[in-house]
């Protein structure tokens, strides 16, 4: 079965790294809504690529969201804020969960979730040597699914993101034609189950 597989160091004075942080909060407080294009690669433990995938993404707070991935295969993540569909529809499979249980300390919530940041994550500034402001996020539940996320800033846009998991593997998503705050209409985060798919729920 297939699956997405949902994640040089320089010196910078204080006042710059204090910015990793400033950004993600920044983010979290004022984007109700995102839309934006993605691309995911993912690498094993020894570097190499596993996955590669693309696709587009929405979300608007509290917990609701939609990734569409449209290359190489078709799969769609949806949530209407009370549950999560899993829809793959190779295998014509569509698998339900409660968005409780789905989200948690899951990098989802990072995005599009409606609880404070520190009640489930611990924040700290990330240098690195490119044009972009980095934050790393560690969660504080042990079973979130992952070990670490990083997230790369540009002015006031989510440019990357970065998921480091339990198998060593790491995750790269870079977002391209971002739109912070725009108008998304509610049916979008309404997912009907095709007639004649396989219905999995907990």
């Amino acid at each position: 079965m297939k699956k997405i597989i949902f994640a040089g160091l320089v010196f910078f004075s204080q006042a710059a790294l204090a910015d990793g942080v400033s950004s993600l909060r920044d983010f979290y407080s004022k984007t109700n809504a995102m839309r934006a294009q993605f691309s995911q690669v993912v690498n094993d433990a020894q570097g190499r690529k596993i996955q590669e995938v693309q696709g587009t993404m929405q979300l608007y707070r509290p917990n609701k969201f939609r990734w569409d991935y449209k290359k190489p295969y078709e799969q769609q993540i949806v949530s209407d804020g009370k549950q999560v569909f899993l829809y793959d529809v190779d295998l014509q499979q569509v698998t339900v969960r409660e968005i409780s249980k789905a989200l948690s300390a899951s990098p989802a919530s990072l995005l599009a979730g409606g609880a404070a940041l520190d009640e489930n994550f611990t924040l700290s500034n990330e240098a690195r040597s490119d044009d972009l402001t980095w934050v790393q996020v560690l969660p504080k539940e042990k079973d979130s699914g992952f070990d670490k996320v990083f997230l790369g800033f540009k002015a006031d846009k989510l440019q990357k993101m970065e998921l480091h998991d339990s198998f060593k593997h790491i995750t790269h998503i870079s977002f391209k034609a971002v739109e912070r705050n725009p108008a998304l209409q509610n049916s979008v985060f309404i997912f009907t189950p095709p007639k004649g798919v396989d219905i999995v729920g907990e």
